[in-house]
Order: structure tokens, then C-alpha cells, then sequence
């Protein structure tokens, strides 16, 4: 009985120990572990987990002589974002003006945060270097195996799998998301434009929250930013709503006929649909905008052919018009990807549903209503969520049939100039790419999308029943 309480002691003290911080790793530490936190693996050295301390080791190394040689200039730059801009001299021998490029404020900021992020590694580093000698120590003073070279390594291929997998993703995930959104975070702080590039024509500076005062300020009437904001926001909310859901029913509607039986040439009509997913959006969305242009195919048989219309008209120079064109043509792109995802759900439904539901004198409304939708709408909850805050910042769909057109006059006073069917991604893009290149602009607006994205998101997938009861539909 007494060795059976020792083994859960150790068991309970192991838990407890893989549970330790830092800081009660260091305090209670040996001397080994306390130095870990200032040579990185020493603990593991002494204790003979060289490969662990090799690894260490290294990464200290190498981020020591990146501070030294290049990390402490980025970040003691980072506050004034450069000090000398470009400067013009007189060249008497070539008779002109000859530019000098100094600072660059672009790579400030950007090698700047990194050097943050590189920081903040090597801050976990520490933490893991006198955690593992810590573990290290404990486990030897209990008369416990520790883990040598050839252990970690089975542990990466075995129980810890699961690391090894996770590791390029988190990396990648760091690099080419995380960074990218803190940076253009930062831009937002700054006058970043067409006229302060950083480099070749002026350094740019922090202003603080100046750009989010001049973005959620009502004054300028129609104009202001905050205004136009509103207004692309309530659009792209709407444009979502109906874009998502027009696409989800009628793809379901589409994949029932299609599957429904006695219905001839199923496998012709699922690979018509397989084809216009295959075909670029770039090549059919401006083969429809032109198809609806005044002058377009659509014009031409509504006034000469059928004699409908006595004039072209302009369906995408009316706002109504095009904003109700480009949802109905949203459907035509986005039907197929729902049928494909309905068809191989709706053959998953139990079929003794239907034959019950019909002895008990459902009609097919009754069924769709209340046996397909509630299925349909548990497995493709995620999926709905994701197309509704896909299609916010669809980017694709309005930019190419009508390029944010037509141009809203009473807001046309703010960058950009923003049109009637913009949504908020197109828009960030005009302002961006304008001729003020307002980048720190966009920056802020790129920042709603995301809080405002982040919130739809997180709220609405919390309550999903699929995510909430796993397995009820089973």
C-alpha cells in the first residue's frame, strides 16, 4: 500500500511539475538551471541532453549576433521610424540634381517588428531553457529517466506527433499572417502615403491616433470618412447576407433536383457544374460586365431584338440596378460549389426519415422543411459562416463585373472614391492604390474589417449547434 501512495505522489508531483512556470522553475531550481536562463542549455549540457542544448544554445547564439549586427539598429529606429531622408544636391558636372537616399522607413518598421517578434521568441526560448533543466533535475533527483537525443526523437514521431506537424504550420502562421497583420496595425499609426513613401520621396512618421480621428469623425457632412464607412459597411452586410444565403438554398434546391430520382443524366449535369468552377472568375466575370454593358449583348437584344427598351440602358451606371446584378450573378458563380457540397450531404440522410415523414402524410415542403434544412443547416453551419465573412471581403465578384461602380457622387469627397456597390476590401483597394496612395488609410479600414470580421465570426461560431453538440445528428 505505501509503494502504491508513493507512485501517486510522483505521479501527482510529475503533473504538478509539468505545470511549473518559469519562475518557479528558477527559484527552486539548482545552480544549472538558475545559469540556463543566462546560457541557454547549460542545465541540458550538464545533465547529458546534449541535443537539446545544442539546439539552445544556438538559437541564443544566433540571436545575439542578429541584435549586435543588425536587430538593435531596427528597433532603436523604431520610435523615430528614420531620421534622414533623401537629400538633393547640385552635381556640377552633370549639370542636375542628384538625389541621395538615407533611412528608409518602410524597412524600419517591417525589420523593426520583426525584431520584436524575434524578442519575444527568445524571451520563450529563456523560459523553455530553464523549464527543461528544471525537469531535467527533478526527474534525476526522483531516480527517474530523462529524455536523451534518441527519446526526443522517438517522442516527435510518437506521442508528441502532433509538434512536428504543427511546427512549419505555426511558423508560416507567424511569419506570413501574424507579422503582416501587426505591421499593417502599425501602418495605421502612420502617415504612410503616395507623398511620405518612406524612402524616395519623404520618410514617414507615427501620428498617433490622428487617422482614426479623421476615419469615426462625423464632421464633413455626406463626405466624411465616417459617413462613406457606414454606408459600404451597411452594403457589404447586406451584399453578404444575400450572397451567402441566395447561394446556400438555391444550391441545396439544385442539388435535390439533380438527385432526385427518375431525373435522367445526373452525372452530365453535376459535370457542367464541376466545369464552370474550373473556369477562371478573371475570364467570365468580364465577359458578363460586358455582356450588361450599354453597348453590351443584353442592351442590344432588349432594344433591337425583342423591342423591349427604346434605349440601352445602363445597368451598371444605375445603383440599384447594378447592386441587385451582382448578387443575381453571384448566384450563377456560386450555385456550383453548393450543389457539389449539398449532394454528397443530402445521399447521408437517413432515407427511413423520408419513408416515415410520408407515412405520416408530409408533403415534400414538410420534408425539405423539416428533415433536409435542419440536417443541411448542422453540417454546413461552418460552412455558412465562413462564406457569409468570405463573401464581406469578396473581392473578386464586385471588383471585376463593376469595379465599385457606379461612383457615389455625395461620397466621392473621401479617397477613393467610392462607389454605390464597393464593399469594404474594394475600397481599402482604391484608397491604397489611388492617386494619394493612402495607405495609412486603408490600414484603419483593413483594421475594422478585421475586428468587425472577428467578431461576426466569433459570436455566431460559439452558438452554431454543430459546434455546440457534436454528435447529435449522428
Amino acid at each position: 500500500m505505501g509503494t502504491g501512495k508513493n507512485d501517486r505522489m510522483i505521479d501527482t508531483g510529475d503533473l504538478f511539475l509539468e505545470k511549473a512556470g518559469f519562475f518557479k522553475s528558477f527559484i527552486k531550481g539548482d545552480i544549472w538551471t538558475k545559469l540556463s536562463a543566462i546560457v541557454f542549455g547549460l542545465g541540458c549540457f550538464v545533465r547529458q541532453q546534449i541535443a537539446r542544448g545544442i539546439v539552445l544554445l544556438s538559437f541564443e547564439g544566433l540571436f545575439i549576433w542578429y541584435m549586435i549586427n543588425k536587430g538593435s539598429y531596427w528597433i532603436s529606429m523604431l520610435p523615430s521610424l528614420g531620421k534622414e531622408g533623401p537629400t538633393k544636391e547640385y552635381n556640377e558636372f552633370f549639370d542636375t540634381y542628384v538625389y541621395t537616399y538615407h533611412d528608409n522607413s518602410f524597412q524600419i518598421l517591417l525589420y523593426g517588428t520583426l525584431s520584436i517578434f524575434l524578442i519575444i521568441a527568445f524571451i520563450m526560448t529563456l523560459t523553455f531553457s530553464v523549464k527543461m533543466s528544471y525537469d531535467a533535475q527533478i526527474k534525476l533527483e526522483r531516480g527517474k529517466k530523462i529524455n536523451y537525443f534518441k527519446d526526443d526523437i522517438k517522442s516527435l514521431v510518437d506521442e508528441s506527433f502532433y509538434k512536428t506537424l504543427l511546427t512549419l504550420p505555426v511558423i508560416g502562421i507567424t511569419l506570413f499572417t501574424l507579422l503582416p497583420n501587426v505591421f499593417m496595425i502599425l501602418i495605421a499609426f502612420t502617415n504612410y502615403d503616395g507623398s511620405h513613401d518612406g524612402y524616395i520621396t519623404n520618410l514617414f512618421h507615427w501620428v498617433g491616433l490622428e487617422n482614426f480621428r479623421t476615419m469615426f469623425s462625423a464632421q464633413g457632412g455626406s463626405g466624411s470618412y465616417f459617413r462613406v464607412f457606414l454606408g459600404v459597411l451597411g452594403w457589404t452586410l447586406v451584399w453578404a447576407f444575400f450572397a451567402t444565403f441566395s447561394n446556400y438554398i438555391l444550391g441545396i434546391l439544385v442539388a435535390m433536383m439533380i438527385n432526385k430520382k427518375g431525373i435522367k443524366l445526373k452525372k452530365m449535369w453535376r459535370t457542367i457544374l464541376v466545369m464552370t468552377i474550373a473556369i477562371p472568375q478573371f475570364i467570365s466575370l468580364l465577359y458578363v460586365s460586358k455582356m450588361f454593358a450599354k453597348s453590351g449583348i443584353i442592351n442590344n437584344l432588349l432594344v433591337n431584338v425583342l423591342h423591349i427598351l427604346d434605349q440601352p440602358y445602363d445597368f451598371w451606371g444605375t445603383p440599384l440596378s447594378a447592386r441587385i446584378l451582382v448578387i443575381v450573378l453571384n448566384i450563377w458563380i456560386g450555385i456550383p460549389y453548393l450543389v457539389l457540397i449539398a449532394t454528397g450531404i443530402l445521399m447521408n440522410i437517413p432515407q427511413d426519415l423520408y419513408e416515415a415523414s410520408r407515412i405520416d402524410g408530409a408533403n415534400p415542403v414538410q420534408q425539405f422543411r423539416y428533415i433536409t434544412m435542419p440536417y443541411m443547416l448542422f453540417v454546413t453551419a461552418p460552412y455558412l459562416l465562413t462564406s457569409f465573412t468570405g463573401n464581406m471581403n469578396n473581392f473578386n465578384v464586385i471588383y471585376l463585373l463593376t469595379g465599385g461602380g457606379p461612383v457615389n457622387v455625395n461620397a466621392s469627397s473621401a479617397a477613393g472614391a467610392v462607389g454605390h456597390t464597393d464593399l469594404l476590401i474594394t475600397w481599402v483597394f482604391k484608397i491604397a492604390q489611388g492617386t494619394d496612395s493612402l495607405y495609412y488609410m486603408a490600414s484603419v479600414i483593413g483594421l475594422a474589417i478585421f475586428v468587425i470580421v472577428s467578431i461576426i465570426t466569433l459570436s455566431i461560431y460559439n452558438r452554431l449547434g454543430s459546434n455546440r453538440n457534436e454528435g447529435d445528428m449522428a
